[in-house]
């Protein structure tokens, strides 16, 4: 008993100790490292762009906001509620269309058919796209798509706007999506 305690050959319990400290934190590294590359390989991202925002106002009684949403990520998305200057646009102020096609030119301002109505179609560039009038159902936009959006008198948008910038905020089931622009004269 007394030879193996004086061997001069083995290791010392602080070298052991060391050398087991290390190579469980290399495994736990390898393993963290590991799990990261998984969940972040197979999780599609939530994102979508704001572009070509507009506010009208015709300079009496009415309001209009217009933009295009397109679905840069990886996965289909809902639109929850979109808000004009904090304040929520009820769906049924809400026209739109859903396309495939690339949009290249601005958005124009719809003259209303009546104060609670918008024309049933819009021509961009020189493409026409048939609008459909929001019900109390929230929104699905296909991953890849687009999705041209006007909002009929949205809420504390006023002649006295004009020139002062706003704010659009687009909510999902995961994100808020936030864009600003100036209030602009219709005419």
């Amino acid at each position: 008993m007394r030879s193996l305690l004086k061997n001069k050959k083995g290791l010392s319990t602080v070298v052991t100790s060391l050398i087991i400290l290390v190579v469980s934190v290399l495994l736990a590294s390898v393993v963290t490292f590991y799990a990261i590359n998984v969940t972040t390989t197979r999780v599609q991202e939530e994102s979508i762009q704001v572009y070509k925002l507009h506010t009208w106002h015709d300079g009496a009684t009415t309001g209009e906001t217009a933009f295009l949403i397109i679905n840069t990520g990886g996965r289909d998305l809902v639109l929850d509620k979109i808000s004009v200057r904090g304040q929520e646009c009820v769906w049924t102020s809400v026209w739109y269309n859903k396309t495939t096609a690339t949009i290249n030119d601005d958005i124009p301002y719809l003259i209303p058919t009546n104060t609670t109505h918008l024309p049933t179609s819009v021509t961009i560039g020189s493409v026409s796209f048939n609008l459909t009038q929001g019900s109390s159902n929230d929104l699905i936009l296909q991953s890849g798509d687009s999705m041209i959006v006007y909002i009929l008198n949205p809420d504390h948008i006023s002649v006295n706007d004009i020139g002062v910038t706003v704010g659009v905020t687009v909510f999902t089931a995961n994100a808020q999506y936030y864009k600003e622009s100036n209030v602009e004269a219709s005419s």
